[in-house]
């Protein structure tokens, strides 16, 4: 199965269905996890250490998760216990159940100083309403008032809703550590913008590449700007990020992402990455000949209606390509007097 443009291959046509795993590699097994949203999966793996596995990545903490990791444990993981878990970001959908494996199957947890640190500070950080430098955040950046005002009053998105308790502890990945998993010797580059210090593995022994979010097939992450660090540019981050990780592409790798299909031809899938944020900024200048917000700018960067289920991620998506704009000097800022910013492209 190819995709749309030549070079992008995917060795497997259809994932592993629930609780079942597909060997992608020798000793490296694909399974999958349900995610209640419109990315309705994430990718797991899971390597053979000989006397137990590692876990590449958790899904969230739920019900229906736990259930189903118990058909894996039962099934395809069955006759040795998980003894590593590694978090390749702080996502929820990644590092949900991490905390459940250390203390219930007394894994030890592997992951990046950042990631360990956003994961657990979020997890603890539970909120019956939002905060008000959220609406005042929200109201930066130009949220639709229907939406606005069901968030004002509802209940926000917790960690702890989705991650279990994460006890303290943890080994630390950073960049240029080379790491020994599933009988291999691992290259770890630190990605970021999709999340600050993204752990991805490069292995010397053969193909493979365990990417999470950082390297995707079809479909680009999320690049977002939320109430935290309202002045980030993560998009500059990104984009280094993948000029950087490209370098080390080749075409018979297989990416084994987060998210999607395992696939090869990662040179022009890099590319690809770079180039459509690139594509994404130009025709975002040429829209703000007149000032407008940021939940205004939906139309020029995703080319498509943004229903109210994916409104969230396209605003925090545009604000983040706004503040690249205005970092370089490409466009100007000043506050309306509702709390809106306004942005216009320099002549």
């Amino acid at each position: 199965m190819k995709d749309g443009t030549a070079g992008i291959r995917y060795p497997w046509q259809t994932p592993p269905a629930e609780g079942e795993a597909i060997e992608v590699a020798d000793g490296v097994l694909w399974m999958r996890l349900p995610l209640p949203m419109k990315l309705d999966h994430v990718n797991i793996y899971a390597l053979d250490d000989g006397d137990s596995w590692t876990v590449i990545d958790t899904g969230f903490d739920s019900r229906k998760s736990r259930v189903i990791w118990q058909k894996l444990l039962d099934g395809p993981l069955a006759g040795k216990p998980v003894g590593r878990v590694v978090v390749t970001h702080h996502h929820p959908d990644h590092v949900g159940l991490a905390g459940w494996f250390q203390t219930e199957h007394g894994a030890s947890l592997w992951t990046t100083r950042t990631a360990w640190l956003f994961a657990r500070m979020l997890q603890l950080d539970e909120q019956a309403v939002p905060r008000q430098e959220t609406l005042d955040f929200y109201r930066s950046c130009g949220m639709d008032e229907a939406i606005f005002k069901q968030r004002a009053s509802e209940r926000p998105f917790n960690f702890a809703d989705m991650v279990a308790p994460m006890p303290l502890g943890f080994k630390r990945i950073k960049q240029g550590d080379v790491v020994r998993i599933g009988r291999r010797d691992w290259d770890v580059h630190i990605g970021n913008g999709h999340a600050p210090e993204h752990a991805t593995f490069w292995s010397r022994d053969d193909h493979l590449v365990l990417s999470g979010d950082q390297i995707l097939p079809s479909i680009s992450s999320n690049i977002g700007v939320y109430a935290t660090e309202p002045e980030a540019d993560p998009l500059a981050d990104w984009l280094e990020a993948c000029e950087r990780l490209s370098q080390y592409a080749r075409d018979d790798q297989l990416i084994l992402g987060g998210h999607k299909l395992p696939f090869t031809g990662a040179p022009l899938r890099m590319r690809q990455l770079i180039d459509n944020h690139h594509g994404a900024l130009e025709r975002l200048k040429a829209f703000l000949d007149q000032p407008k917000t940021a939940g205004e700018c939906f139309p020029p960067l995703f080319k498509r209606t943004i229903d109210e289920g994916a409104y969230g991620l396209a605003l925090v998506e545009a604000l983040a390509h706004l503040n690249h704009l205005y970092q370089v000097g490409e466009v100007s800022r000043t506050m309306r007097e509702d709390g809106a910013f306004l942005w216009q492209r320099i002549t």
